[in-house]
């Protein structure tokens, strides 16, 4: 199970700069996992706190004198803690926000100790933190479900995975190849990027097995929600939870989650999923140049779900062959699919951002699925689950915008064309010339370099 999120962790290690490191992530995508493997391939020893399972733990870090703790630390787990050479791993450190706070003191006076510090809802104790924050003495680092590419290698897909970090344009994909990776890209769709289910389907090749595990991790989400405030407050979460997870990619409209409370209740509960990291929102932006935060709006949005697998185990869709699944709903999937690769293209430092852009007019409704920054450039992306589709909403944002390339991913072969459209945006109507970029959606990891190839 080799996670990408390795490369930076050594990268960080062997910056003579690093600060202590808090990683975030929702529950089960693997953080523990990966930093104790990390840990046994870099450092001669390490230590893991994992202050639930050890809640006398918390009462060390009432002590503001880093190399008391590590003393403290060292006589406990009976290892000598050398600095340089042993990694401490604090986990679950939200549930205790005197740790949070003597990362400080650590970085003041241990700077050359490797500690990394995770958490499942550690987003909602930073959120709601009352003792002084560490700022600019963390570090900060986002882990997702594994990425298609991630489950490539999972399954021993070696050759696969070249083939696709080595695509070119200039290159033409046989029909085997191109086959074989829609048939995996199909599988990943039902399996998904949670670590244990891709383990499982590695180790037992059963879908019924991954079934039952979708179905175990989204109940442990509802038990978290148990720490979220009163009992009314739990119900609105898991009413969110069941709308946002069986509807990923929809604009938000708080009547279709519930019609019998209000507006604010609802968002509420979706920006505690969004803490959680259960959700992530794609906001509105009518951007045409960049930067696209700087013009995005935060009052309207749709929502990817956390893991494309869990949301189809929310929408019982039977794991019996993937490959015989075709429906309405791939399309849904398409797009869960490509917001979760999009993810995985943004710096693991970086605070998640996806966008799409939308105008709602009478007879003049568009939605571009999404608006990728690349560089100094801006391209909207439509997504496709077949070989065909109207691109109508592509037209009308390139040509308001005044852009001139596009990006499309679908199932069909890659292809780079300049085309011609005539397109009524409004009251404005005229001509679009402009460049297509197509390609197949098991690309969508390359989009970068691709564009680089190109010189678009």
């Amino acid at each position: 199970m080799e996670r990408d999120i390795i490369q930076l962790l050594i990268e960080w290690k062997n910056n003579k700069n690093h600060k202590p490191l808090l990683l975030r992530g929702a529950r089960q995508v693997g953080k523990t996992y990966a930093v104790e493997q990390f840990a046994k391939n870099h450092f001669a020893n390490y230590i893991t706190l994992n202050l639930e399972e050890n809640p006398e733990l918390k009462e060390l870090f009432k002590n503001r004198d880093p190399r008391a703790i590590l003393d403290e630390l060292s006589v406990i787990y009976n290892t000598d803690i050398e600095p340089g050479k042993t990694l401490l791993f604090i986990d679950e450190i939200q549930s205790c926000p005197e740790a949070i706070t003597q990362l400080r003191y650590f970085h003041e006076k241990l700077p050359q100790l490797h500690l990394i510090a995770a958490g499942s809802l550690l987003d909602h104790t930073l959120n709601e933190l009352k003792l002084p924050m560490p700022v600019g003495r963390v570090e900060f680092c986002h882990m997702y479900p594994m990425s298609f590419t991630e489950f490539l290698t999972a399954l021993g897909e070696v050759k696969m995975l070249d083939y696709i970090k080595n695509f070119s344009m200039q290159k033409q994909i046989s029909e085997a190849v191109h086959k074989r990776l829609l048939d995996l890209l199909r599988y990943y769709f039902f399996i998904g990027g949670m670590p244990e289910a891709i383990h499982t389907y590695v180790e037992t090749k059963k879908l019924t097995e991954i079934e039952k595990l979708h179905s175990n991790i989204l109940t442990s989400f509802k038990y978290d929600f148990a720490k979220y405030g009163t009992r009314s407050q739990q119900q609105h979460l898991n009413t969110v939870l069941k709308y946002t997870g069986q509807n990923p990619c929809a604009k938000i409209k708080y009547v279709n989650i519930d019609r019998e409370n209000r507006s604010a209740v609802l968002k509420e509960a979706i920006r505690k999923l969004e803490l959680s990291k259960i959700i992530t929102m794609v906001r509105h932006s009518n951007a045409s140049q960049i930067p696209v935060s700087r013009h995005r709006n935060d009052e309207v949005y749709k929502t990817l779900f956390l893991d494309i697998g869990l949301s189809n185990s929310m929408n019982r869709i039977q794991l019996t062959d993937p490959l015989k699944l075709l429906n309405i709903h791939e399309g849904i999937m398409a797009e869960q699919f490509a917001g979760q690769e999009l993810l995985h293209l943004h710096p693991a430092y970086a605070e998640p951002e996806l966008f799409y852009w939308l105008r709602e007019e009478k007879n003049a409704d568009a939605e571009v699925d999404f608006l990728f920054q690349n560089n100094n450039s801006i391209y909207p992306i439509e997504i496709k689950s077949g070989k065909t589709g109207s691109l109508k909403s592509m037209h009308v944002y390139l040509f308001e915008k005044k852009l001139t390339t596009g990006i499309r991913f679908n199932t069909d072969y890659p292809s780079i064309g300049t085309f011609h459209a005539r397109v009524r945006a409004g009251n404005k109507s005229g001509e679009l010339n402009f460049t297509l970029i197509s390609l197949p959606l098991y690309l969508i990891s390359q989009l970068p370099r691709i564009i680089e190839e190109t010189g678009l």
